[in-house]
């Protein structure tokens, strides 16, 4: 093969270095794609993940700033990642697959969108990467899970507060499985098996959890792609007739301004930012931003709304132990999305590890309690506090959305703004499952549970796909409808938020795209 000059473009020009960007990265890579990635954070690798809530911070978002505002605000600054890897660096690996309905919620409850593709579409993709990741879980178990292979490992170890919770929930006749999660329950593929240390927030050095560092990322740098690291994206380039991608231009970690050509032009940046991109790139063909004539780009932006709830039980349950995403998993509501005035599913993740303090810790939970009171609260809450956190679907809502601020960054492109409300049936499932939640603990045992702020987790939307060019912004496979060889990838594309994390979906959805790219673009 000849060697492409530095001055030639890109078969593949990649923004961002996360999970989506660093699958896309892997498949063309391997298919001898010349391949650069721009990543805006710093570079990171395994070592330098440290097991303490200070260091997990660094793993947060720390680019440009997100101006929110709604009645449930989306938590840019914790959800978003910073540096190689990005939001996957640091995410919990829980990775449950949509159900079947989720792909059609217009047709079968009148709410939300539906998706231009079906379960069964991205079924195989499912199957295929849990295999060259790995995963653990019970698929036998998972009494709610929609059709596909097995697992590659057997589930990740139940500790003594999973146990403690399970009671809870026998006792009001639900079912609970294993978590389902890309973490080593034993070694693969030449990665090491989980420790359970709890440490999942702050990144696993280790690499029992699959992380882009130590998957496709790491497989896409070895088969020659190139990663540039505090490379801020600031611009789309489109060709005289804006039809066609030609680059983009970013500044580097001095401030100086350079341009990348790439034939295919890939954003895998976090949801907001793809969106923020496309607003921020218009020009006289595309005055309002690219792929955006029908003014979409930016809407029906979700999240998870969620909350925790907490309890001591009167045995010891080592809250310490286990996956920061939890030891085991109920689906019994999710099929009841519409009981009278609420609407939603929602997914129950159980025995989420627990740290003393800072935002995910055990003092946080109770700000009510300080002083002497707060050091006896500690004590027993580190021997015997048990927890679980419910995921609820959000109604994707036109009016929720991304636009652009009158402020701007240090290179001049305009903040993004968030806009996002929940409306009476989601917070109507919100209050059922925490009333759901507080009868479980005390069927376990637990005398006085209580509940902790309500929160958005994950971020969603954005940047739809859809068949018809008037009502999104691409088609099933991310590719922009009005650039024919620009694509988008990620959580953004998602018309409806389901309710469990997406992560595992984006990587299915980002595997049959690169297929479809290579093929499509030979």
């Amino acid at each position: 093969m000849t060697q492409a000059s530095s001055t030639d473009p890109y078969d593949l020009l990649i923004v961002g270095s996360g999970a989506a960007g660093g699958l896309m990265a892997a498949t063309a890579a391997a298919a001898g794609k010349r391949v650069l990635i721009l990543e805006a954070g710093p570079a990171a690798a395994s070592h330098h993940l440290v097991s303490s809530q200070k260091w997990a911070r660094r793993h947060k978002w720390s680019g440009t700033a997100v101006e929110e505002e709604g009645n449930l605000k989306i938590g840019h600054g914790f959800n978003a990642g910073w540096g190689t890897g990005g939001t996957a660096k640091h995410h919990y690996a829980v990775w449950p697959r949509l159900h079947e309905e989720d792909f059609k919620t217009k047709s079968l409850y009148d709410q939300g969108l539906d998706w231009p593709l079906e379960y069964g579409d991205l079924r195989p993709y499912y199957d295929r990467v849990q295999d060259e990741v790995g995963m653990s879980g019970d698929a036998s178990a998972e009494i709610w899970r929609p059709p596909g292979a097995n697992y590659p490992m057997p589930p990740v170890a139940v500790f003594a507060q999973g146990k403690a919770i399970q009671k809870g929930f026998e006792a009001l006749d639900m079912n609970v499985a294993p978590i389902p999660v890309a973490v080593n329950s034993r070694p693969y593929k030449g990665r090491m098996a989980c420790i359970y240390d709890g440490w999942c927030d702050a990144g696993c050095p280790i690499g029992a959890l699959a992380n882009p560092l130590v998957t496709y990322l790491s497989w896409a740098r070895e088969d020659g792609a190139e990663l540039r690291n505090d490379a801020v994206v600031t611009r789309v380039l489109h060709d005289s007739r804006g039809r066609k991608a030609t680059g983009v231009i970013y500044r580097d970690a001095n401030g100086e301004e350079h341009t990348a050509h790439g034939n295919i032009v890939v954003l895998a940046a976090f949801t907001v930012q793809n969106a923020r991109l496309l607003l921020a790139s218009a020009s006289d063909k595309h005055p309002k931003g690219l792929s955006n004539s029908n003014d979409h780009v930016g809407r029906y932006l979700m999240t998870h709304p969620s909350n925790s709830v907490y309890g001591l039980f009167p045995e010891e349950t080592m809250p310490y132990m286990g996956l920061t995403g939890g030891q085991l998993m109920c689906h019994d509501r999710y099929k009841e999305r519409g009981k009278g005035d609420a609407y939603g599913a929602y997914q129950w993740l159980i025995a989420n590890a627990l740290k003393p303090n800072d935002l995910l810790g055990i003092a946080n939970t109770r700000p009510d309690i300080y002083g002497p009171a707060l050091e006896g609260f500690m004590r027993d809450a580190g021997e015997r506090m048990g927890n679980m956190v419910f995921v609820g679907e959000d109604i994707s809502l036109s009016e929720n959305r991304i636009v652009l601020s009158s402020k701007r960054d240090q290179n001049g492109v305009p903040l993004p703004r968030a806009i996002h409300n929940i409306t009476a049936p989601t917070e109507a499932m919100c209050n059922n499952a925490v009333a759901e939640g507080l009868a479980i603990f005390e069927a376990a045992g637990v005398k006085e549970p209580w509940q902790g702020p309500r929160f958005g987790m994950h971020i969603l939307g954005g940047t739809i796909m859809g068949d018809e060019p008037e009502t999104s912004v691409t088609d099933s496979y991310g590719r922009c409808h009005e650039l024919d060889n620009l694509y988008v990838t990620g959580a953004g594309l998602f018309p409806t938020s389901g309710a469990v994390n997406p992560t595992f979906t984006i990587n299915a959805l980002t595997l049959r795209t690169a297929e479809h790219i290579l093929n499509a673009h030979a």
